[in-house]
């Protein structure tokens, strides 16, 4: 049962879902969804040549996000409690923030995608990385 001070912590989680539900989508709606969804045209393309490189890369991610969203619902007493818990969401805080502040050195390092990409998908993260600071100041002490 979730902690009444948890609720930071379960929109995290849900967010984490959503955005791995999104890459799922992203995989199953083919080249199209890769353009759309700014992955870049190099995605895109291996895509529409049948490879399997970006499907195996987006399908990682989503393993990934799938994993952040049950650290949060572990942190939020929905989940058994998960190894490392307080280090684990510290660090998926971390990485949340850092993605969503790096807006211009991503612009930088990963060329080819659109500006509203990097606006919208720094914005994103920086808000889901919000969402999970105010999760771990509320829950902090029961990690």
């Amino acid at each position: 049962m979730p902690e009444p001070s948890t609720h930071f912590l379960l929109t995290g989680a849900a967010l984490s879902a959503a955005a791995a539900a999104l890459h799922l989508a992203c995989i199953a709606g083919g080249p199209a969804w890769y353009r759309a969804l700014g992955a870049g045209e190099p995605m895109a393309r291996m895509a529409e040549s049948g490879s399997w490189y970006p499907a195996i890369v987006t399908l990682g991610i989503t393993v990934v996000l799938l994993v952040w969203a049950a650290y949060a619902l572990s942190g939020a007493g929905v989940l058994p409690r998960l190894p490392l818990l307080r280090i684990i969401l510290c660090a998926i805080t971390a990485v949340y923030m850092a993605r969503g502040l790096a807006l211009v050195p991503m612009m930088i390092l990963m060329p080819g995608r659109s500006v509203v990409f990097w606006g919208w998908s720094s914005a994103i993260c920086l808000g889901i990385g919000i969402v999970h600071v105010l999760g771990l100041r509320q829950a902090w002490a029961s990690l």
